[in-house]
């Protein structure tokens, strides 16, 4: 079974973001996986059906899952019924102390959706806002929670290519870096197909 690696962005290749060949029909990325993994850094400890509600998949994907994590030693069982995150799994996945305050947080996922409608209704813009979702522990409700997770993506309205050149990668990051401004509240990066399966809320404005 191939080795899950910390990575400075979580893996964007479908093939080598499944945990292994035989866990492959649980569909379940890495980085999905990972996403997890970081909602839990304020429990002392979680159960199969927490990362099945979270991942949106069925029970029996997500004991798949726990045991490619487990093999990793990104998390343990701890009582019957109830695994908890090692310190392995709490840096892979990026977790930092939860301290935010919910209401900071909507707050700033209000002001990016007003960014987000005004650059779609922009003619101007370079990239029109396809899909916008929020997702993370602020989530779950309690007192406090770390930054938000933010996945956007970005059609560019030139009609050219290159979509994938470093040039407009590079371009799109400091897009991104800008819609976001100065706020530590968000962590904003490019979607992934992943992003828009899991739980999430949308920042795009009704149709």
């Amino acid at each position: 079974m191939p080795r899950l690696t910390r990575q400075s962005h979580p893996p964007k290749d479908k093939t080598s973001g499944k945990f292994s060949a035989a866990d492959a029909k649980a569909s379940v990325s890495a980085a999905a996986a990972f996403s997890f993994l970081k909602e839990t850094k304020g429990l002392l400890t979680w159960t199969p059906s927490d990362l099945a509600k979270s991942l949106t998949i069925s029970l029996a994907q997500a004991k798949q899952v726990l045991a490619a994590l487990e093999m990793q030693g990104y998390i343990k069982p701890h009582a019957t019924g109830e695994w908890l995150t090692t310190l392995a799994g709490e840096t892979v996945s990026g977790a930092k102390t939860p301290r935010l305050t919910p209401e900071s947080i909507e707050e700033a996922l209000a002001n990016l959706r007003s960014r987000i409608k005004l650059v779609n209704q922009d003619s101007k813009s370079p990239y029109k806002i396809t899909h916008a979702v929020a997702f993370g522990d602020f989530l779950s409700g309690q007192a406090r929670a770390q930054a938000a997770d933010v996945g956007i993506q970005l059609v560019s309205r030139k009609s050219e290519g290159g979509e994938h050149s470093k040039k407009e990668q590079v371009a799109r990051l400091a897009f991104l870096k800008q819609l976001r401004g100065k706020t530590q509240m968000l962590n904003v990066r490019l979607y992934e197909e992943w992003m828009g399966t899991r739980t999430h809320r949308s920042l795009l404005s009704s149709k």
